[in-house]
């Protein structure tokens, strides 16, 4: 890509995310959420092979209806309230259609369909975008209007997210979509909690995006897409390697990795709010993500060349492990013993 047109695209990103974040009025945040439908497009199609048009495709359609319906909810509440404040969704009709539209951007069940096909689509850097910047928006708006949005509905479509999540990436090959089965079950453990400790959903995004970051980057360095191609990244750099077996088993949620944190204070705060049977279903259904991870991470460190994978051998490549990958690798898995300070985190 020229690198005016990638400057540009970058700019527009950074743009539409800071607008929608920083936005009181519903028409700004629309505006923002568009900019960054149209920023992101061109680095998704920028291949010109026939499944990134089509990625490209599938996801402007599916942010076109979400946008359309996020904006049909705004003008709903103010018609009958005569507020545009974002804070100041209440009318029952809007929240149910915001509720919708936000989920159709981020990937929740059942609005899912679109996320996996367009990550699988992508180059890995732009499916690191997808999974992370361009979530950051809508998870901002469901944490400003989480006072006002359905505990019911939400924990059906966090609990159906977790387990189809889990449940969807078992049988997958390629690594793009195991991420992507991956983010819509972290998204479910994200939304449970919304209503009760918005503070707390921020915090599981944050440390999600640090924690993905560092394994998409990894998977660069190596130019890994796929199991096969991953089973034979050990000889070509070894100590990054070990590094994203611990990456994926934070993802993971073992301890006394990072990736725990955030699964122990979704748990602690549903059992508090007396909703013990929500917080054992989700504990229980994050078992099935757990075998997709140690699957990958087995095929990354355990299965050691020479094997019997059928596998055209690749040049070794001239990627360096940069210092972004080196900080968010050591980050996603020593952080656990400095939460007192995470939950300090406005």
């Amino acid at each position: 890509m020229n690198p005016q047109a990638k400057l540009i695209t970058t700019l527009s990103l950074l743009m539409g995310t800071t607008i929608t974040i920083s936005s009181n009025h519903w028409m700004m945040a629309w505006t923002g959420l568009e900019i960054n439908t149209l920023a992101i497009l061109p680095l998704i199609s920028k291949s010109h092979h026939p499944r990134a048009i089509e990625a490209s495709t599938k996801y402007f359609l599916v942010q076109a209806t979400a946008s359309t319906l996020l904006l049909f909810s705004s003008m709903t509440n103010a018609w009958f309230t005569g507020q545009w404040d974002i804070s100041q969704l209440t009318h029952p009709v809007s929240c149910m259609l915001l509720t919708t539209a936000l989920s159709m951007k981020l990937g929740l069940v059942p609005f899912h369909f679109w996320f996996p096909e367009v990550l699988q689509g992508s180059s890995l850097m732009t499916s690191l975008l997808l999974a992370t910047i361009m979530k950051f928006p809508p998870i901002i708006l469901f944490f400003l209007t989480s006072a006002s949005l359905n505990p019911t509905l939400l924990s059906i479509m966090a609990i159906a997210s977790a387990a189809l999540g889990g449940w969807m990436g078992l049988n997958q090959t390629q690594t793009r979509k195991i991420l992507a089965f991956s983010s819509i079950s972290h998204l479910g453990w994200m939304i449970i909690i919304l209503i009760y400790s918005p503070k707390l959903t921020l915090i599981t995004f944050y440390l999600y995006t640090l924690t993905t970051a560092a394994i998409f980057l990894t998977l660069h360095t190596t130019n890994t897409l796929k199991l096969s191609s991953m089973m034979t990244s050990w000889t070509k750099n070894p100590s990054l390697t070990t590094a994203l077996m611990l990456t994926l088993l934070s993802l993971a949620g073992l301890p006394p990795l990072t990736g725990f944190l955030p699964k122990w204070l979704t748990i602690q705060e549903l059992t508090k709010q007396e909703l013990t049977t929500l917080a054992t279903i989700i504990a229980l259904l994050s078992l099935l993500g757990l075998f997709f991870y140690l699957r990958l991470a087995y095929c990354a460190t355990i299965t050691l060349p020479p094997n019997s994978t059928n596998h055209m051998k690749q040049w070794r490549n001239s990627k360096s492990v940069t210092p972004l990958t080196t900080a968010l690798t050591a980050l996603s898995i020593v952080l656990l013993p400095l939460s007192p300070m995470i939950l300090t985190i406005p």
